[in-house]
This record gives structure tokens, sequence and C-alpha cells, in this order.
């Protein structure tokens, strides 16, 4: 029953696609200005930063290290968010956002081409320290860039800009993990950061002669209080707390350590590592662009637990065709498909029930409990794997973790009149 109301509903979102999904996207683009500059620099910045992802996987790989070193290195791309979020929620609020977007540009530069100095296992530490630079500085500007749209837009217009940046989030993460799949495997790890270096500097261009002209309302408290009253905010909206949480399972479908091994242990004698890497996520990524095209005018509050319930069972289904590469790929593109939608969905939620004061300091906050969730997945993978778990146990549980948040949200929604 429940899959017979899934296909019947993916059917009707379909049609609603052909006739005005698109025409929305593109409508809003052409009438802001600032938001399309904006996504511009996004899809540029976000493929970047997917782009030398394989190299770093397949460098991995090439060094031989440990399965939990493999999901370590995964879980540096989240948790530098988590540590940083108290810091930069402030930040957003007290500080010009333009300013601190061109530096972190900057600190993405300078780390990618460092990359080039990891050579051999003893420069590990090195490559660790690089990668959680690198990620915290994506995840500072992600964070930013998310508490601009609320200033910029609102009502459908910021629900249509959230599935917008979601979009491209998964065509960057599409379209550069193929191509640097092919680039790795053709032209070797070094000048895969070498061109994802260029980039960013391409990005940063782009940014520096961008005019942001969004209302700032700059904090007028000290760091401390400012911090403080953050908090004070969310325990007086519990609602918002709740959201979070239900954001943050989200980061359960943090895939690039499950990948990694999936590759090293049943898919590399068929396939190049980079190019099977690659490909893996560029299916998934093709699904995680699909998948809110299709599903965002079907979406709503009563139909989220639906929506939670297929990403559990598609991870599952995931979970059960791993060991053979062709459908294992089938499996990755319904793991991948409700996923975006989720995502963005969940963060219009959030920011719909937040007032404007708090934007920075609310939305670093989500980031947090939601990079630490992408952290501590990874390191489960890593614990679970070396523990002599499966790969398909470890997607079992994972599309587990999804059936009860389903059952969370159920009662969110009663509780709080979601």
């Amino acid at each position: 029953m429940f899959h017979s109301l899934v296909v019947s509903q993916a059917y009707y979102c379909y049609n609603c696609l052909k006739s005005e999904d698109i025409l929305e996207y593109i409508k809003l683009l052409r009438t802001e200005p600032i938001l399309r500059r904006l996504s511009l620099i996004q899809l540029i910045s976000y493929f970047g930063a997917w782009f030398s992802n394989v190299a770093i996987y397949t460098l991995l790989i090439e060094l031989e290290v440990s399965a939990f070193m493999i999901a370590l290195v995964a879980s540096f791309h989240f948790l530098p968010g988590v540590l940083q979020a108290p810091i930069s929620g402030v930040l957003i609020d007290k500080i010009p956002p333009k300013k601190i977007m061109l530096f972190l540009i900057i600190l993405e530069i300078m780390s990618t081409f460092s990359l080039l100095l990891v050579t051999s296992s003893a420069w590990l530490w090195l490559l660790f320290i690089l990668v959680f630079i690198r990620m915290g500085a994506a995840s500072f500007y992600f964070t930013i860039e998310m508490s601009l749209l609320p200033k910029l837009l609102e009502g459908k217009a910021l629900q249509l800009a959230n599935e917008i940046h979601s979009i491209i989030w998964s065509l960057s993460y599409t379209v550069g993990m193929a191509i640097s799949g092919f680039l790795v495997y053709k032209l070797g790890v070094k000048v895969a950061f070498i061109i994802d270096g260029l980039i960013f500097v391409i990005a940063f261009l782009m940014l520096i002669n961008l005019k942001l002209e969004v209302s700032f309302e700059k904090a007028k408290e000290n760091f401390l209080d400012t911090f403080k009253e953050g908090i004070a905010y969310l325990k007086d909206n519990k609602k918002i707390i709740h959201l979070i949480l239900v954001h943050a399972s989200v980061g359960f479908t943090v895939f690039d350590a499950l990948v990694t091994l999936m590759v090293k242990q049943y898919y590399s004698s068929l396939l190049a590592i980079p190019l099977a890497i690659g490909l893996m996520h560029s299916v998934r990524a093709f699904a995680l662009v699909l998948g809110p095209i299709l599903l965002g005018k079907w979406i709503n509050s009563s139909r989220l637990s639906y929506l939670l319930l297929a990403q559990g069972l598609g991870i599952m289904f995931w979970g059960s065709l791993v060991e053979n590469i062709y459908l294992s790929l089938l499996g990755s593109f319904v793991a991948g498909f409700v996923t975006t939608t989720l995502w963005s969905y969940t963060y219009t939620l959030i920011q719909k029930n937040t007032d404007k004061k708090y934007y920075g300091r609310v939305v670093a906050y989500n980031d947090m409990v939601f990079l630490f969730t992408g952290a501590m997945s990874s390191i489960m993978v890593g614990v679970l794997i070396e523990s002599s778990y499966s790969i398909s146990s470890v997607l079992y549980l994972l599309g587990g973790a999804f059936v009860f948040v389903s059952l969370y949200y159920l009662y969110v929604k009663k509780v709080y009149n979601v």
C-alpha cells in the first residue's frame, strides 16, 4: 500500500513537473539577481568541494589505510562545522556576510592547493588538517548563505530557493564526482587538486564583484551575551529544537566512507578505483537532483513522515544489493531519491519558524547538529566495519534509523502543530 501511494504521488508530481516546476525555478532566478549570482557561485564552489573528493579517497586507498581511517577522514568533512557553529552563528549576526564569505573562499583555495604536499602515509596528519580547514570553511560559507536566503525571500519563494540550493548541491555532487573520477583515472590525484584549486579562484572572483545588498541588523550584545541569547531563544521555542533534530536525521545519508569501502571490497577488481567511486556517487547524486523536482509540489508537513519512511526503506533496499556493482547502482539511486527533498523541506520548516533576528544563530546551531550527525554516522561506519559488521548490515541499521525518525516526526507534528 505504501509503495502504491509513493508511486501514484510521484506520477502526479511528474505531471506537475512538465508544466510548472522548472519554470518556477527559472522565474525566481530571473527576478532575483542576488539569488542568481549566489546560486552560480554556489554551483562553482560546491563543484570544487566535491571535485577533489574522489582524489582524496583514491589517495587513501592507494596509501592502504584502514577502514576506520577512511571513515575518520569522512567525518572530518563534518566535524569542523560542529565545533565552529557556536562561534559562526554569532559572527554571522555581527559581521557583514560578504567579508566572511571572501575570507572563507581564500581558505578553501589555500587548503586545496596544499593537498599536493600529501604524497605518503607519513603526511596523513597533514591531510587531516587540510580536510578539516577546507570543510570548515565550506561549512561556514554554507551557513552564511542559508542565513541570507530568509532575508532575501519569504513564503513559497523561500521554499523554491531552498530547493534550488539543494538541487545545485546535488548537481555539483553528480558532475563533480563523475568528472573527477574520470580525470583522476586519466591524469592522477595531483592534477585533480590543481584543477580544484583553480575552480575556487573562479568562485572568489565572481563573489568579489557581487553587490550583496541585504538588510543587516548587527547584534548589539557582546559575543558571550549574543551566544546566550541564541540558546535562550531555542529553549523558549522547543518546536524549533525538534525540527532541528528531524532535519539532522538526513546526516545518516552521508555515504562517503561506505561507498569507498564498497569499492575497495567488492568492485576494485571490476573497475578502476576512481572510476568506481565516481560512478557510485554520480548515480546517487542524479537521484538527489531528480527527487526535489518530482517531489517538490507533493511534499507538505502531513506527508513528511511518508518521505522519512521511504528514505529508510530505500537505504535498506540498497543494503540488499551491495555485492553486485550493477544492482548496487540501482540501490544507490533508490537510496538517494528522496534525500534532497527531505533536506530542503525540513530546512524550510526551521526557517519559517525562526524570527529574523536569530537567523544566523539558529541556522548555525541547526548545521552543528546536522554535521554532528554526519560525523558520528561516518565514525560509526568505520567502527562497525572494523568490528566485522558487513556493509549490508550497516545500511540496514541506517535505514532503521529513518523508520524511527518517521515515528518521531509524527509525535512532533501532533504535539507542536507543525
